[in-house]
C-alpha cells in the first residue's frame, strides 16, 4: 500500500487545504510548483527557489529526454540529486509537446514520433516510454502520457482526442511502477465540452491514479470558459484525491481556480515574466523598463522578503534591464516566485479560516486599483 496521499485539513466552499504526503516530502495546499522544464528553474539556483517557500517544482520528460537524457540522469543519481532538489518533483509526460511542437512531431495510435527542436534527431514516445524516462528521472508524481488539441478545434476533434488519451493512459497505468510515496496522475482532457470531460473522467476513475490533473486548459479559451469548465469537471473528481490544473496561470487564475477546488497549479509566467522586467505584486504588475522607475528610490514591494524587494530600489531593478545585465531577470524571477508562493500561502490560511470569499474580494480589488501613490 502506497504512502503516497492528500490529506484534507479544511473546506471553504469549494475550496481544499490539505498536505499532499509524498516519499520526498510533505506539500501544503493549494501549491504552486515552479517550472523547471530542464532540470533548472531558469535563473534561480535551488537555494533561492526554497527561499520562495516552493515545495515542489515540475520537470519535463520530452526536454529532459533530449538532453541530457533520462538514462544520464539517472546514472547520476536520480533528477532530484541532479538539480539539488531533495524534496518532491512532479514531471510532466512530454504530452504537452505533441501540441506546442506540432510541426515536428507525427501522431498515431501507438505514440508520437518527434523531430528534435535542437538538432532534428527522431525521437520515439508511446505511454509506455514516457512513463519509463519518468521512473528513470526518479519522478516523485509521474504524469500519463496524453494529446492535447489547440482550442478551438471541433468537437470531433476534441472527442478523438480525448478518447486516444484515455487509451494512453491505460497504457500509462500499465506501465507505472509502484513504490512507497510514489504516484501517476491522469490526466482529464476534452477541451470545454462538459460531457466530453465528464466521459473522461470516468474513464480515468475507472482506470485508478493516485492523483488527477485537468489538462487541455490555458490554450486559447480565454479565463471564463476556462472557470467555466472546472465548474464542471472538479466536482466529478474524487473528493480524496489531490486535483492539478496544468499550466495555470496568473495571480488570479489560480485564485479562481481553488476556489473551484484545485490543489495543485504550475506555470511559466512567474519565471518568463521576470526574465522581461514584468513584476507581479500585490497591486497588479509592474514594467520595470518604464522610465519612471528610474529615479525611484522604493523598493518594489514594501514588505516582501525576497531580495529584490529586501535589499533594492525600483531605480536599481530599473538600470539593470536597461543595461542589459542578468542580475535583473534573476531578482525579478525571485520576486515573482516568491510572490506566487505568497499569494498560494495567503489563500491556504483563509481556506483554513473560513474567510476566502473576503480575502478573493480583497485581493482583487487591490489588483484592480493598481499601484497606490
Amino acid at each position: 500500500m502506497s504512502d503516497f496521499g492528500w490529506q484534507p485539513e479544511a473546506l471553504d466552499g469549494a475550496a481544499r487545504a490539505g498536505h499532499l504526503h509524498t516519499a520526498h516530502g510533505i506539500v501544503a495546499t493549494p501549491t504552486f510548483m515552479p517550472v523547471g522544464t530542464v532540470g533548472t528553474v531558469k535563473a534561480m539556483t535551488m537555494d533561492a527557489v526554497r527561499s520562495t517557500g516552493a515545495g515542489i517544482v515540475l520537470g519535463n520528460t520530452y526536454h529532459l529526454m533530449l538532453r541530457p537524457g533520462a538514462e544520464r540522469v539517472q546514472a547520476l543519481g536520480g533528477l532530484h540529486r541532479f538539480m539539488d532538489w531533495p524534496g518532491p518533483i512532479l514531471t510532466d509526460s512530454g504530452g504537452f509537446q505533441v501540441m506546442s511542437l506540432g510541426s515536428l512531431r507525427k501522431l498515431d495510435q501507438d505514440g508520437v514520433t518527434f523531430r528534435s527542436h535542437l538538432d532534428g534527431s527522431e525521437h520515439r514516445l508511446t505511454p509506455e516510454r514516457s512513463t519509463e524516462i519518468q521512473w528513470a528521472l526518479d519522478a516523485t508524481i509521474s504524469m500519463c502520457f496524453d494529446e492535447c488539441p489547440a482550442l478551438p478545434a471541433s468537437v470531433e476533434t476534441i472527442a478523438a482526442s480525448m478518447r486516444l488519451s484515455m487509451r494512453w493512459a491505460a497504457r500509462s497505468r500499465e506501465a507505472f511502477v509502484a513504490r512507497d510515496g510514489y504516484a501517476q496522475f491522469g490526466i482529464v482532457q476534452g477541451g470545454t465540452e462538459p460531457e466530453l470531460r465528464a466521459e473522461s473522467v470516468r474513464a480515468l476513475t475507472g482506470i485508478g491514479f493516485e492523483g488527477y490533473a485537468i489538462g487541455g486548459l490555458a490554450v486559447g479559451e480565454g479565463q471564463e470558459l476556462m472557470f467555466a469548465t472546472l465548474d464542471a469537471t472538479a466536482p466529478l473528481l474524487p473528493a480524496d484525491k489531490p486535483r492539478y490544473l496544468m499550466g495555470v496561470g496568473t495571480p488570479d487564475d489560480l485564485l479562481g481556480s481553488v476556489m473551484r477546488g484545485i490543489d495543485m497549479f504550475d506555470c511559466v509566467m512567474p519565471t518568463r515574466a521576470g526574465r522581461t522586467a514584468r513584476a507581479y505584486t500585490g497591486f497588479g504588475t509592474l514594467n520595470l523598463r518604464n522610465a519612471r522607475h528610474a529615479t525611484d528610490p522604493a523598493p518594489l514591494e514594501a514588505g516582501c522578503p525576497c531580495p529584490a524587494c529586501a535589499r533594492h530600489s525600483r531605480a536599481y531593478l530599473h538600470h539593470l534591464f536597461r543595461a542589459d545585465e542578468m542580475l535583473g531577470p534573476m531578482l525579478l524571477t525571485w520576486h515573482n516566485l516568491t510572490y506566487y508562493q505568497r499569494l498560494m500561502a495567503g489563500i491556504r490560511a483563509a481556506i483554513l479560516e473560513g474567510r476566502l470569499d473576503a480575502h478573493a474580494a480583497d485581493l482583487r480589488s487591490r489588483w484592480q486599483r493598481g499601484e497606490q501613490p
